[in-house]
């Protein structure tokens, strides 16, 4: 019987942000050349590329402020990112919900993430200057301070009965 090998673990290392953009936007064709060689490795197993929703939130307000992709442009690219084989974004779930908020209810994509953690948290209401952001995201509740508040408004239901 032949003797087994043990199986390797790949390596896990960290993508940092600029590597998306130059695979993506092609700016700098080598670079590029070099990410896609870096993709392929990590899709074969032979590495497993890690980076997070900070990178993806780079990822939007770059392609957003210098290279003025519009919002449905930059959700696909950031799909594409998500869907990376070989690829591991951590809280990926967050930043999924996080880029589809961010185009279809035209927010920005730190409010959706924000929104869509405090949710996972099981926390539904939020203090926040940003009423017109957050007011477009369900099951969040906007509360103002000095407008609205909380301790306030359950001592005004305890001291009226």
């Amino acid at each position: 019987m032949p003797e087994r090998l043990p199986k390797v673990t790949p390596e896990r290392v960290f993508a940092d942000t600029n590597l998306f953009l130059r695979y993506l936007t092609n700016d700098v064709p080598t670079q590029a050349d070099a990410v896609e060689g870096l993709l392929h490795r990590a899709a074969a197993g032979e590495i497993v590329l890690v980076t997070n929703s900070l990178a993806m939130a780079e990822i939007v307000w770059t392609m957003e402020s210098f290279y003025r992709l519009s919002r449905d442009d930059i959700k696909d690219k950031v799909l594409a990112i998500l869907n990376t084989p070989g690829l591991e974004v951590a809280d990926g779930d967050l930043a999924l919900q996080a880029i589809s908020r961010y185009a279809e209810k035209n927010v920005d994509f730190i409010d959706a993430y924000n929104a869509a953690w405090l949710l996972a948290q099981k926390i539904k209401v939020t203090y926040t200057f940003d009423r017109k952001h957050f007011s477009r995201l369900e099951g969040v509740t906007v509360m103002v301070p000095g407008e609205d508040d909380i301790a306030d408004s359950r001592e005004q239901g305890a001291g009226s009965g």
